[in-house]
């Protein structure tokens, strides 16, 4: 099977997504899959779950593929949205528990930016994997997408106070295995 670039535009791929062209729709898999499924492995607890998000994913963005607008973004932006709402409603069904817990304000832990650049990005995901679903999608969610605490509580369900303990916690972890790692 080969994930070589489509020669087809993005409107073409879309166009023929929303006629249910299976070679088409194909064609737009091969040619994102594998960026992401690596979005997918960054919330997943392992390779299974990572595999099951993306399928998740793909079935929605070819569901909801005649609401694309190309004035808003770019085709893999509103599927990367679908993929990490995707992530966040498996790691809910995952974690029917709700924690709740309070922040104090703190001193916040820091991760030096030098220590994860000599990190390659599979050490940092391997990294991760052991962290609670809430915490690794808390850390990914607001490292990685760029989401406040108020939108990742509204997102994930928690409140904001919850959100900044879990990020709290990730950052304590990653600087607890960094020092780990320096002393080896």
């Amino acid at each position: 099977m080969s994930f070589s670039k489509s020669t087809l535009s993005e409107q073409d791929l879309v166009k023929g997504c929303i006629v249910n062209d299976r070679r088409v729709q194909e064609l737009l898999y091969k040619q994102y899959c594998l960026s992401l499924v690596v979005l997918c492995k960054s919330y997943a607890k392992n390779e299974e779950d990572a595999v099951e998000i993306l399928q998740d994913g793909f079935l929605k963005i070819f569901q909801q593929i005649d609401s694309y607008d190309a004035n808003r973004s770019s085709i893999y932006t509103w599927m990367r949205t679908i993929m990490v709402r995707t992530a966040i409603d498996f790691l809910r069904k995952q974690n029917r528990k709700n924690i709740s817990v309070e922040w104090k304000e703190e001193h916040e832990p820091v991760v030096e930016a030098e220590a994860l650049q000599r990190m390659s990005a599979q050490q940092i995901q391997y990294m991760l994997q052991h962290l609670s679903a809430t915490t690794r999608a808390v850390f990914n969610l607001y490292i990685t997408e760029g989401y406040n605490h108020k939108e990742i509580g509204e997102l994930l369900k928690i409140s904001e106070g919850t959100s900044k303990w879990h990020l709290s916690e990730a950052r304590k972890y990653l600087i607890n295995l960094l020092k780990a790692k320096e002393r080896a």
